[in-house]
């Protein structure tokens, strides 16, 4: 296949564009700079100029190709607002342009805020919907379009898609532990987490493009619960560095904006997209990624 994917400089989306081309697939990837541009170029990868906010680059792109997969975010801690408009302006632009097509379009979003006091599944319905709320209601936007010829697959991620390299929440934790020189958790560190390796996740994308049925729900998940206690204590050994908890009051204070994820829990299972694509994770562990020093380094 032709794969037009935007975000394909970022941390999982450099992965998809090495697993699509290991696997014998063209890609295309959407570059806002000259740099990224060059990136793509080196492995070999065509590329479309364009960013999120030039709606025709993303139409040209999607037009163009046999499927589409959506990486790119703004991710404006700051200006939210933006952010959601941005990705849910992009999901319409995208989608509109296969309708009629039964191509494969790939939609990245988080596990985080489906639902309340158990792990997720891919049979839940994200409670997001309009412009007002989550990334603009983006997942069930795009799943709006299966019924008019579009193969919508949504790509749950989990809240840590770790490895070398990582510039997620993880590299936040780590950056706070440096800062306050002790290695932190909230309260008694019982909030959960799930993980993902990076290359894990990108070969269920890729997976996910050749195989999954139009509406599917697709969890990036290897590890469904690793607490943030564990966490912590594994960037405490790696940095050497004191593990202490910390008083949930002063977690903003002590994490900055990550303190307000690394207090909730966000779990999820993968055994329906387990089955569904015979994906087995096969990557290290979370801790272990930490313990042999991924997140190590200022």
């Amino acid at each position: 296949m032709r794969a037009f994917v935007t975000g394909a400089t970022g941390w999982i989306g450099s992965a998809i564009v090495d697993e699509l081309t290991a696997t014998g697939h063209q890609v295309v990837g959407l570059a806002r700079s000259d740099q990224a541009e060059q990136a793509l170029k080196a492995k070999g990868v065509d590329v479309l100029r364009g960013d999120l906010d030039d709606l025709e680059s993303l139409r040209r792109g999607a037009a163009e190709a046999d499927a589409v997969i959506h990486m790119a975010n703004k991710h404006d801690w700051g200006d939210p607002a933006e952010t959601d408009r941005s990705e849910r302006a992009s999901v319409h632009i995208l989608a509109e342009t296969l309708v009629g097509t039964d191509r494969p379009f790939i939609v990245a979003a988080p596990l985080s805020g489906l639902v309340q006091g158990r792990p997720a599944t891919e049979t839940d319905v994200s409670p997001a919907v309009g412009l007002g709320s989550n990334r603009g209601g983006s997942e069930n936007l795009a799943l709006d379009y299966v019924p008019h010829g579009v193969r919508t697959v949504i790509a749950r991620f989990s809240p840590s898609v770790h490895g070398i390299g990582d510039w997620g929440f993880v590299t936040f934790l780590a950056a706070a532990a440096r800062r306050q020189g002790v290695s932190g958790y909230i309260g008694d560190g019982s909030t959960t987490w799930s993980a993902v390796h990076r290359g894990d996740a990108a070969r269920l994308i890729r997976l996910g493009m050749e195989k999954a049925p139009a509406g599917s729900r697709l969890h990036a998940v290897a590890e469904e619960a690793v607490t943030t206690k564990a966490i912590a204590e594994a960037i405490g050994r790696s940095l050497g560095l004191p593990v202490v908890s910390i008083d949930p009051r002063d977690a903003d204070a002590h994490f900055g904006f990550v303190g307000g994820f690394f207090a909730k829990t966000m779990t999820a299972s993968s055994e329906l997209t387990r089955a569904m694509l015979s994906w087995a994770p096969t990557g290290p562990t979370l801790v272990e990624d930490i313990e042999a020093g991924a997140y190590s380094t200022a």
